[in-house]
């Protein structure tokens, strides 16, 4: 493909960085990101893909715009109130970049769903808020081989991995098991800073955008834990578990649990 002169000036910036240039360029607009949650990850994630010219972004939520979102959910807006998540997802990215589509899933992800929705996709992006859901998301990128950015915050902190399958760790050689419900707060019960959505999702997006490039390091078999009030990042080795049940050398977990994927409300 070759550049419009619009798109030349767009993404100049990129284009004079020697890890992306031109081709890196066209990566990008050829690229499919499928982003699970249209929350207060969702939200930058799919601004900075959509700024950077991914060409297709897909979003997932069933919820609709509520006004305790705008605290920390940027892509959403008080016009947009009432509206689905994912159709002010859209407007707002497709505003900033109309050489992005971005296709709305206003639905539930669920296990008899996720393997065909993210089947087209290169890469997917979780935001979700809520364990069910994540560990759906982990074991259905697992089983199809999909690269996986992961994140999760709480109150001052936020965390970020990236599953490579086949290659790294994934989410269940960290947590093997989900937690029992109730013992790990929402952010709905113990409330999250609103920036802190924003320097989660931006290290997301730029995991996705490094995977696309195939250029520096990504947080394979790693976790990089942020804490705001310390104002510290640490790395946390997590090496790939042989017996882990998913992809471990012996998996017991061959095909998707039946779990109840929640609302990604972050």
């Amino acid at each position: 493909m070759d550049f419009t002169e619009e798109q030349l000036h767009r993404y100049s910036r990129h284009i004079i960085l020697p890890e992306v240039g031109g081709k890196g360029q066209k990566k990008l607009l050829n690229a499919k990101v499928f982003i699970v949650g249209a929350g207060g990850l969702g939200c930058p994630v799919g601004y900075y893909l959509a700024a950077a010219g991914v060409g297709t972004i897909g979003m997932a939520d069933n919820d609709t715009v509520e006004l305790s979102n705008l605290q920390r959910q940027i892509a959403h807006s008080t016009k947009t109130l009432g509206m689905h998540k994912v159709d002010s997802a859209k407007a707002a990215f497709e505003a900033l970049n109309p050489d992005v589509n971005v296709v709305g899933i206003k639905e539930r992800i669920s296990k008899d769903t996720i393997l065909d929705l993210i089947r087209e996709y290169d890469i997917v992006v979780d935001g979700s808020d809520n364990f069910p859901t994540r560990y759906l998301v982990n074991d259905a990128c697992v089983l199809a081989k999909k690269p996986l950015v992961s994140g999760a915050i709480l109150r001052f902190e936020g965390q970020v991995t990236t599953v490579l399958p086949g290659e790294g760790h994934c989410y269940r050689c960290l947590f093997e098991e989900m937690p029992p419900a109730g013992l790990v707060p929402s952010c709905q019960e113990a409330g999250v800073i609103g920036a802190i959505t924003g320097v989660i999702g931006s290290l997301q997006a730029l995991e996705v955008c490094k995977l696309i490039l195939g250029k520096g390091e990504v947080l394979k078999n790693t976790l990089l834990i942020y804490d705001a009030l310390r104002v510290t990042f640490r790395r946390v080795k997590i090496p790939k578990n042989p017996g882990c049940p998913v992809c471990g050398g012996n998996p017991t977990i061959t095909e998707l649990q039946d779990y109840e994927a929640g609302y990604c409300r972050m």
